[in-house]
């Protein structure tokens, strides 16, 4: 290998002359001739040669464009031709694969398409079709996966004009496992049947959306349904605040009130706790409806129980539901009771979905940051690279086609 081949990073480059003007052009050839790429054969001979113009990585500030003298060779042991190929240039190319890849990393990082085009001396348009290209690749590398056996279900908003899009999520590696147009059952349901390996899913974890629990139920029989924590939480503080509004309207309104009741009890100082109190005991319903959310709130935060333990808690859960069907929070005491064994089984798991939804922050920026998107299936491709995807990029043979984007 050529001292000159080892510093452009082309190996079997002989440097011919090199020209600094407003950037840098080298002029180089062969270093050797290659045995034949039919039969292997070192008896060959030269019968014609072609110019070649590449652009190739930069150097400082300056693009550093190759003009290559490529020969045309014939071999006179199995009587064919072929033409001189060299390590990290594609045949027809006009950039080598370190360059599109310096592109792609530029743009991936946060540079605009126009700062890069204007440093890289690409269009545009250029720039968008490489960085699309090197996703479908990076996307490749994946390869046919099987479902996660934790699987997270949420949806989250794509556009006005589609509507919102179902997020599934491998909870166990953190990773984004698919991302599908819709959140009904008619719109998942040519994805979900094709699904490869749904009988390996063993929890699927989601909010209480009777939607995705039916769809859970059909398309996952193998699998233990969880409900979400947070979202569980979230539905007893809304209930519990709408009744409050209807007892005291002027209470609701007050920031200071609205924000002790919003605070779990226990993190409540003793001089906020008696504040509160007083606040109460002028409302008999409310203290009582107060008293009998935060021992609600208590049963959705355990996790990680034995049986033998969660078997012991039932029986205080369902007198506390009991007492709610009699009060003005019993329509919040129905969907509980609907909810039962995803509930229950929440205090055996201690995942939930809060990766989706930090998955679903991470999708908006992307979105954000490509000012929308109204294909979704680049938007797809654009969130299963970003959030699915936790490999590096495999220097593709660079003497073959790397394959293309489906």
């Amino acid at each position: 290998m050529s001292h000159a081949g080892m510093i452009i990073g082309i190996p079997g480059l002989q440097i011919e002359r090199v020209k600094r003007s407003r950037g840098i052009e080298v002029w180089a050839r062969p270093y050797r001739r290659p045995p034949c790429k039919h039969c292997q054969s070192q008896d060959l001979r030269i019968k014609a040669t072609h110019n070649r113009t590449v652009k190739h990585t930069r150097q400082g500030n300056q693009v550093m464009t190759l003009h290559l003298r490529v020969p045309k060779y014939h071999c006179r042991g199995c009587r064919r031709y072929f033409r001189h190929t060299f390590d990290g240039i594609l045949p027809r190319y006009r950039a080598s694969e370190a360059y599109r890849l310096e592109v792609f990393e530029a743009h991936d990082g946060g540079v605009t398409l126009r700062k890069v085009s204007r440093t890289h001396q690409v269009s545009a348009a250029t720039v968008e079709r490489w960085y699309q290209h090197r996703l479908g690749l990076r996307w490749s590398e994946t390869g046919n996966r099987s479902c996660p056996r934790v699987l997270g279900i949420d949806e989250h908003f794509f556009t006005r004009k589609k509507g919102y899009a179902t997020t599934f999520v491998d909870l166990r590696k953190h990773t984004v496992f698919d991302v599908r147009l819709g959140r009904s059952e008619p719109s998942l349901r040519g994805y979900l049947k094709g699904l490869e390996g749904r009988g390996n899913v063993q929890v699927v974890v989601m909010d209480l959306s009777e939607t995705y629990r039916s769809i859970a139920q059909r398309y996952f029989p193998n699998a233990t349904i969880v409900a979400d924590r947070f979202h569980v939480i979230r539905l007893i503080n809304q209930h519990f605040l709408k009744v409050w509004q209807q007892y005291h309207p002027e209470g609701r309104k007050n920031r200071g009130l609205l924000s002790l009741m919003r605070r779990h009890q226990w993190n409540l100082s003793d001089e906020q706790y008696a504040n509160l109190m007083s606040y109460l005991a002028d409302y008999p319903v409310l203290e009582a409806l107060y008293g009998a959310n935060q021992k609600l709130v208590r049963f959705m935060l355990l996790k990680t129980l034995t049986a033998r333990r969660a078997k012991a808690k039932l029986p205080l859960y369902f007198e506390l539901l009991d007492q709610l069907r009699d009060s003005p929070l019993r329509a919040l005491a129905k969907t509980l009771t609907s909810w039962l064994e995803p509930i229950v089984a929440m205090w055996r798991f201690s995942k939930s979905n809060g990766i989706t939804e930090g998955f679903h922050n991470k999708m908006e920026m992307i979105s954000r940051r490509a000012f929308g998107f109204r294909n979704f299936e680049n938007y797809r491709l654009r969130v299963l690279t970003h959030c699915g995807w936790d490999g590096i990029i495999n220097r593709v043979r660079m003497n073959a086609h790397p394959p293309l984007m489906g």
